[in-house]
Protein backbone atom coordinates (compact mmCIF):
# COMPACT_ATOMS: atom_id res chain seq x y z
CA UNK A 1 0.00 0.00 0.00
CA UNK A 2 0.91 3.27 -0.89
CA UNK A 3 2.53 5.39 2.18
CA UNK A 4 1.59 9.06 1.81
CA UNK A 5 3.72 12.01 3.21
CA UNK A 6 1.30 14.80 4.05
CA UNK A 7 3.01 18.32 3.70
CA UNK A 8 1.54 21.61 4.95
CA UNK A 9 1.26 24.96 2.95
CA UNK A 10 0.47 27.87 3.56
CA UNK A 11 -0.08 31.10 2.17
CA UNK A 12 -2.27 34.53 2.10
CA UNK A 13 -4.87 35.10 -0.86
CA UNK A 14 -7.89 36.51 -2.18
CA UNK A 15 -11.07 34.37 -3.32
CA UNK A 16 -9.36 34.88 -7.23
CA UNK A 17 -6.15 33.63 -6.27
CA UNK A 18 -7.43 30.80 -4.40
CA UNK A 19 -8.95 29.76 -7.32
CA UNK A 20 -6.11 29.50 -9.48
CA UNK A 21 -3.68 27.72 -6.92
CA UNK A 22 -6.34 25.42 -5.33
CA UNK A 23 -6.60 23.58 -8.98
CA UNK A 24 -2.82 23.61 -9.03
CA UNK A 25 -2.58 21.62 -5.46
CA UNK A 26 -5.00 19.53 -7.04
CA UNK A 27 -3.17 18.51 -9.96
CA UNK A 28 0.23 18.04 -8.10
CA UNK A 29 -1.37 15.76 -5.82
CA UNK A 30 -2.53 13.53 -8.85
CA UNK A 31 1.12 13.57 -10.22
CA UNK A 32 2.45 12.39 -6.82
CA UNK A 33 0.19 9.91 -5.30
CA UNK A 34 2.22 9.86 -2.03
CA UNK A 35 2.14 13.19 -1.16
CA UNK A 36 -0.99 14.84 0.27
CA UNK A 37 -1.00 18.94 0.52
CA UNK A 38 -2.65 20.09 3.54
CA UNK A 39 -3.11 23.86 2.49
CA UNK A 40 -3.34 26.48 5.05
CA UNK A 41 -5.26 29.83 3.81
CA UNK A 42 -4.41 32.85 6.24
CA UNK A 43 -6.34 35.22 4.65
CA UNK A 44 -5.59 38.18 7.23
CA UNK A 45 -2.56 39.28 9.73
CA UNK A 46 -0.61 36.47 8.06
CA UNK A 47 2.57 37.33 9.81
CA UNK A 48 1.53 37.62 12.94
CA UNK A 49 0.12 33.40 12.67
CA UNK A 50 3.52 32.19 11.05
CA UNK A 51 5.60 33.93 13.66
CA UNK A 52 2.99 32.01 16.18
CA UNK A 53 3.59 29.21 14.03
CA UNK A 54 6.93 29.15 13.85
CA UNK A 55 7.48 29.93 18.00
CA UNK A 56 5.08 26.65 18.92
CA UNK A 57 7.36 24.87 16.71
CA UNK A 58 4.80 23.83 14.66
CA UNK A 59 5.73 26.13 11.06
CA UNK A 60 4.51 24.49 7.97
CA UNK A 61 6.87 22.90 5.64
CA UNK A 62 5.99 25.22 2.56
CA UNK A 63 5.61 28.95 3.38
CA UNK A 64 4.77 31.85 0.45
CA UNK A 65 6.80 34.44 2.06
CA UNK A 66 7.84 38.10 0.86
CA UNK A 67 11.14 40.09 0.85
CA UNK A 68 9.79 42.56 3.69
CA UNK A 69 9.03 39.36 5.78
CA UNK A 70 11.95 37.21 4.78
CA UNK A 71 14.97 38.84 6.57
CA UNK A 72 13.44 38.43 10.30
CA UNK A 73 12.77 34.74 9.19
CA UNK A 74 16.28 34.08 7.53
CA UNK A 75 17.97 35.84 10.31
CA UNK A 76 16.61 33.52 12.75
CA UNK A 77 18.27 30.62 11.29
CA UNK A 78 14.43 28.82 10.59
CA UNK A 79 14.68 28.61 7.05
CA UNK A 80 16.37 26.16 4.62
CA UNK A 81 19.12 27.46 2.19
CA UNK A 82 18.02 26.35 -1.47
CA UNK A 83 21.06 27.64 -2.77
CA UNK A 84 22.26 24.20 -3.14
CA UNK A 85 18.87 22.66 -4.44
CA UNK A 86 18.25 22.26 -8.35
CA UNK A 87 15.69 24.27 -8.88
CA UNK A 88 15.81 26.24 -12.05
CA UNK A 89 16.93 29.78 -10.46
CA UNK A 90 18.74 30.47 -13.87
CA UNK A 91 15.01 31.10 -15.27
CA UNK A 92 13.95 33.87 -13.12
CA UNK A 93 14.76 37.46 -12.64
CA UNK A 94 18.06 37.79 -11.13
CA UNK A 95 16.70 40.45 -8.92
CA UNK A 96 13.66 38.76 -7.31
CA UNK A 97 16.59 35.83 -6.21
CA UNK A 98 18.46 38.93 -5.04
CA UNK A 99 14.80 40.15 -2.93
CA UNK A 100 14.45 36.88 -1.94
CA UNK A 101 18.19 36.46 -0.16
CA UNK A 102 20.31 37.07 1.99
CA UNK A 103 23.67 36.51 2.76
CA UNK A 104 24.16 35.43 -0.69
CA UNK A 105 21.70 32.88 0.14
CA UNK A 106 18.77 32.14 -1.98
CA UNK A 107 15.82 31.29 0.94
CA UNK A 108 12.81 31.24 -1.20
CA UNK A 109 11.98 30.60 -5.26
CA UNK A 110 10.22 33.57 -6.60
CA UNK A 111 6.62 33.37 -7.82
CA UNK A 112 6.04 37.39 -8.60
CA UNK A 113 8.23 40.26 -8.92
CA UNK A 114 6.44 43.66 -7.92
CA UNK A 115 6.92 47.47 -8.51
CA UNK A 116 5.02 50.57 -8.82
CA UNK A 117 3.81 52.47 -12.09
CA UNK A 118 1.55 55.27 -12.60
CA UNK A 119 -2.28 54.46 -14.26
CA UNK A 120 -3.49 57.27 -16.09
CA UNK A 121 -7.49 57.64 -17.36
CA UNK A 122 -6.82 58.82 -20.71
CA UNK A 123 -10.45 60.14 -20.73
CA UNK A 124 -9.48 62.78 -18.36
CA UNK A 125 -5.98 63.59 -20.36
CA UNK A 126 -8.18 63.90 -23.35
CA UNK A 127 -10.77 65.89 -21.79
CA UNK A 128 -8.12 68.82 -20.50
CA UNK A 129 -5.96 68.93 -23.26
CA UNK A 130 -3.01 67.50 -21.50
CA UNK A 131 -0.81 64.89 -23.87
CA UNK A 132 0.10 61.36 -22.68
CA UNK A 133 2.93 61.08 -20.06
CA UNK A 134 5.91 59.25 -22.16
CA UNK A 135 9.07 56.71 -20.56
CA UNK A 136 11.22 59.04 -19.64
CA UNK A 137 9.32 61.89 -18.72
CA UNK A 138 10.52 63.82 -15.17
CA UNK A 139 8.88 64.89 -11.90
CA UNK A 140 8.40 68.87 -13.34
CA UNK A 141 6.45 66.96 -16.34
CA UNK A 142 4.63 64.76 -14.01
CA UNK A 143 3.56 67.74 -11.79
CA UNK A 144 2.76 69.85 -14.86
CA UNK A 145 0.89 67.12 -16.32
CA UNK A 146 -0.64 67.05 -11.88
CA UNK A 147 -1.81 70.59 -12.44
CA UNK A 148 -3.78 70.63 -15.50
CA UNK A 149 -5.65 67.88 -14.52
CA UNK A 150 -6.70 68.61 -10.98
CA UNK A 151 -10.49 70.57 -11.35
CA UNK A 152 -11.17 70.38 -7.75
CA UNK A 153 -13.73 69.13 -6.60
CA UNK A 154 -14.48 66.69 -9.56
CA UNK A 155 -11.04 65.52 -10.50
CA UNK A 156 -7.51 65.36 -8.79
CA UNK A 157 -4.06 65.09 -10.99
CA UNK A 158 -2.70 62.21 -8.85
CA UNK A 159 -3.45 60.00 -6.03
CA UNK A 160 -1.50 60.22 -2.60
CA UNK A 161 -1.66 57.66 -0.02
CA UNK A 162 -0.38 57.94 3.49
CA UNK A 163 1.25 53.87 3.41
CA UNK A 164 5.24 54.57 2.44
CA UNK A 165 5.29 51.37 0.08
CA UNK A 166 3.09 54.76 -2.29
CA UNK A 167 5.78 56.94 -1.44
CA UNK A 168 9.18 55.20 -1.35
CA UNK A 169 9.49 55.52 -5.37
CA UNK A 170 9.28 59.62 -4.75
CA UNK A 171 12.36 58.88 -2.43
CA UNK A 172 14.38 56.37 -4.05
CA UNK A 173 13.92 58.34 -7.72
CA UNK A 174 15.80 61.53 -5.55
CA UNK A 175 18.57 59.12 -4.37
CA UNK A 176 17.79 58.32 -0.98
CA UNK A 177 18.58 54.11 -0.43
CA UNK A 178 18.27 54.14 3.80
CA UNK A 179 14.63 54.78 4.85
CA UNK A 180 15.85 54.85 8.63
CA UNK A 181 17.84 58.11 8.11
CA UNK A 182 14.91 60.62 8.58
CA UNK A 183 17.27 63.47 8.06
CA UNK A 184 19.33 62.89 5.05
CA UNK A 185 18.83 65.65 2.42
CA UNK A 186 17.23 62.94 -0.32
CA UNK A 187 15.01 61.54 1.64
CA UNK A 188 13.58 65.37 3.06
CA UNK A 189 13.85 66.22 -0.41
CA UNK A 190 11.81 63.29 -1.55
CA UNK A 191 9.10 63.46 1.23
CA UNK A 192 8.23 67.12 0.61
CA UNK A 193 8.25 66.99 -2.88
CA UNK A 194 5.23 63.83 -2.32
CA UNK A 195 4.05 66.64 0.55
CA UNK A 196 3.18 69.50 -1.68
CA UNK A 197 1.28 67.82 -4.09
CA UNK A 198 -1.02 67.76 -1.43
CA UNK A 199 -0.44 70.68 0.68
CA UNK A 200 1.15 73.13 -1.86
CA UNK A 201 0.15 72.40 -5.31
CA UNK A 202 -3.18 70.93 -3.87
CA UNK A 203 -3.14 68.64 -6.76
CA UNK A 204 -3.78 65.28 -4.52
CA UNK A 205 -6.80 64.62 -2.50
CA UNK A 206 -6.27 65.66 0.84
CA UNK A 207 -7.82 62.97 3.34
CA UNK A 208 -11.18 65.04 3.71
CA UNK A 209 -11.53 65.19 0.33
CA UNK A 210 -10.93 62.02 -0.43
CA UNK A 211 -13.82 60.89 2.69
CA UNK A 212 -13.38 57.01 3.13
CA UNK A 213 -12.86 56.32 -0.66
CA UNK A 214 -9.83 54.26 -1.82
CA UNK A 215 -7.18 56.06 -4.25
CA UNK A 216 -8.38 52.87 -6.54
CA UNK A 217 -12.12 53.59 -6.10
CA UNK A 218 -11.56 57.32 -6.75
CA UNK A 219 -9.42 56.20 -9.72
CA UNK A 220 -12.74 53.88 -10.90
CA UNK A 221 -14.86 57.08 -9.98
CA UNK A 222 -12.86 59.26 -12.75
CA UNK A 223 -12.17 61.38 -9.86
CA UNK A 224 -8.47 60.88 -10.55
CA UNK A 225 -6.24 61.55 -12.87
CA UNK A 226 -3.02 59.22 -12.29
CA UNK A 227 -2.83 56.68 -9.51
CA UNK A 228 0.49 55.38 -8.25
CA UNK A 229 -0.04 51.11 -7.67
CA UNK A 230 1.07 47.62 -8.58
CA UNK A 231 -0.02 45.37 -10.65
CA UNK A 232 -2.71 43.69 -8.50
CA UNK A 233 -4.96 46.51 -9.35
CA UNK A 234 -5.19 45.16 -13.77
CA UNK A 235 -8.18 42.09 -13.11
CA UNK A 236 -9.80 45.49 -11.06
CA UNK A 237 -9.33 47.69 -13.56
CA UNK A 238 -10.02 45.52 -16.51
CA UNK A 239 -13.25 44.58 -14.79
CA UNK A 240 -14.65 47.65 -13.39
CA UNK A 241 -13.46 51.06 -15.45
CA UNK A 242 -15.56 52.63 -17.33
CA UNK A 243 -12.89 54.55 -19.47
CA UNK A 244 -9.66 54.56 -21.23
CA UNK A 245 -6.43 53.92 -19.22
CA UNK A 246 -2.92 52.73 -19.48
CA UNK A 247 0.49 52.65 -17.77
CA UNK A 248 3.39 54.85 -17.52
CA UNK A 249 6.37 54.29 -15.66
CA UNK A 250 7.26 56.58 -12.52
CA UNK A 251 8.70 59.65 -13.76
CA UNK A 252 12.57 60.56 -12.84
CA UNK A 253 13.72 62.64 -10.21
CA UNK A 254 17.14 63.79 -9.29
CA UNK A 255 18.19 59.84 -9.52
CA UNK A 256 15.83 59.17 -12.66
CA UNK A 257 13.31 56.91 -12.29
CA UNK A 258 14.33 54.37 -9.39
CA UNK A 259 11.52 52.44 -8.17
CA UNK A 260 11.71 49.89 -5.28
CA UNK A 261 11.00 46.28 -6.39
CA UNK A 262 9.62 43.57 -4.22
CA UNK A 263 8.85 39.86 -4.43
CA UNK A 264 7.19 36.60 -3.35
CA UNK A 265 7.80 33.16 -3.51
CA UNK A 266 7.88 29.45 -1.71
CA UNK A 267 10.09 29.18 1.45
CA UNK A 268 10.98 25.70 3.08
CA UNK A 269 10.87 25.50 7.05
CA UNK A 270 14.27 24.23 8.52
CA UNK A 271 12.38 22.77 10.88
CA UNK A 272 10.43 20.77 7.98
CA UNK A 273 10.39 16.60 8.09
CA UNK A 274 9.63 16.07 4.90
CA UNK A 275 12.09 18.72 2.68
CA UNK A 276 12.53 16.24 -0.43
CA UNK A 277 8.89 16.60 -0.68
CA UNK A 278 8.22 20.05 0.44
CA UNK A 279 11.13 21.00 -2.31
CA UNK A 280 8.79 18.97 -5.21
CA UNK A 281 6.23 20.85 -4.22
CA UNK A 282 7.68 24.06 -4.71
CA UNK A 283 9.35 23.23 -7.79
CA UNK A 284 5.96 22.51 -9.50
CA UNK A 285 4.42 26.09 -8.21
CA UNK A 286 7.13 27.97 -9.45
CA UNK A 287 6.97 25.97 -12.85
CA UNK A 288 6.38 27.32 -16.12
CA UNK A 289 2.83 25.78 -16.37
CA UNK A 290 1.79 26.93 -12.88
CA UNK A 291 3.48 30.55 -13.36
CA UNK A 292 1.36 30.57 -16.64
CA UNK A 293 -2.10 30.38 -14.96
CA UNK A 294 -1.03 32.11 -12.37
CA UNK A 295 0.07 35.06 -14.99
CA UNK A 296 -3.21 34.51 -16.85
CA UNK A 297 -5.67 36.43 -13.95
CA UNK A 298 -3.35 39.41 -14.96
CA UNK A 299 -2.80 39.91 -10.90
CA UNK A 300 0.92 38.99 -11.11
CA UNK A 301 4.16 39.51 -12.84
CA UNK A 302 5.30 36.63 -13.08
CA UNK A 303 9.07 36.53 -11.60
CA UNK A 304 9.76 33.18 -14.56
CA UNK A 305 11.26 35.16 -17.77
CA UNK A 306 10.09 33.12 -20.31
CA UNK A 307 6.63 33.92 -18.17
CA UNK A 308 6.57 37.07 -17.88
CA UNK A 309 7.73 37.47 -22.29
CA UNK A 310 4.61 35.41 -23.07
CA UNK A 311 1.42 35.60 -24.55
CA UNK A 312 0.22 34.96 -21.00
CA UNK A 313 1.31 37.90 -19.63
CA UNK A 314 0.96 39.72 -22.48
CA UNK A 315 -2.61 38.73 -23.80
CA UNK A 316 -3.89 41.88 -25.51
CA UNK A 317 -5.58 43.18 -22.81
CA UNK A 318 -5.44 46.50 -21.20
CA UNK A 319 -3.34 47.82 -20.44
CA UNK A 320 -1.77 48.53 -24.02
CA UNK A 321 1.57 49.44 -22.48
CA UNK A 322 1.88 46.26 -20.56
CA UNK A 323 5.63 45.91 -21.04
CA UNK A 324 6.32 48.82 -18.87
CA UNK A 325 6.06 46.13 -15.93
CA UNK A 326 8.87 44.21 -17.20
CA UNK A 327 10.50 47.07 -18.42
CA UNK A 328 10.91 48.97 -14.86
CA UNK A 329 12.63 45.56 -13.33
CA UNK A 330 15.60 46.75 -15.52
CA UNK A 331 15.71 50.13 -13.39
CA UNK A 332 14.48 49.53 -9.93
CA UNK A 333 16.38 47.94 -6.94
CA UNK A 334 15.20 45.60 -4.63
CA UNK A 335 13.71 46.98 -1.69
CA UNK A 336 16.20 48.08 0.82
CA UNK A 337 14.58 45.58 3.36
CA UNK A 338 16.93 44.84 6.91
CA UNK A 339 15.62 42.66 9.89
CA UNK A 340 13.86 45.50 11.56
CA UNK A 341 12.13 46.92 8.47
CA UNK A 342 8.58 47.20 9.51
CA UNK A 343 9.94 49.55 12.18
CA UNK A 344 11.79 51.69 9.95
CA UNK A 345 8.34 52.03 8.18
CA UNK A 346 6.42 52.39 10.93
CA UNK A 347 8.95 54.95 12.31
CA UNK A 348 8.69 56.73 8.70
CA UNK A 349 4.61 56.90 8.76
CA UNK A 350 4.89 58.66 12.41
CA UNK A 351 7.07 61.15 11.43
CA UNK A 352 5.31 62.13 8.46
CA UNK A 353 2.12 62.41 9.84
CA UNK A 354 2.07 66.05 10.58
CA UNK A 355 3.73 66.80 7.10
CA UNK A 356 1.32 65.28 4.87
CA UNK A 357 -1.80 66.57 6.60
CA UNK A 358 -0.21 70.33 6.09
CA UNK A 359 0.27 71.27 9.89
Amino acid sequence: MLQKVTIQFSSWGSESELKILEPILADFEKENPDIKVDFMHIPQNYFQKIHLLFASNTAPDVIFMNNQYLPIYANAGVLEDLSGYDFEFDKFYEKSLKALSRDDKIYAVPRDVSNLLIYYNKDIFDKYNVPYPKKGWTFDEFLTAAEKLTHRPEVFGVSFEDEPLFYLPYLTSFGADDFSDFDDEKMQKGLRFYADLRNKYHVAPKKEESASATMAQMFLQGKLGMHLSGRWLVPKYRQEAKFNWDVVEFPKGDAGSVVPLDASGWVVAKSSKHKTQAVKLIKYLSSKESLQKFTKSGLVVPARIEVANSEYFFDGEKPKNARVFLDIIEISVPTPVTVNFRQVLDNLKNSTEFMFSGK
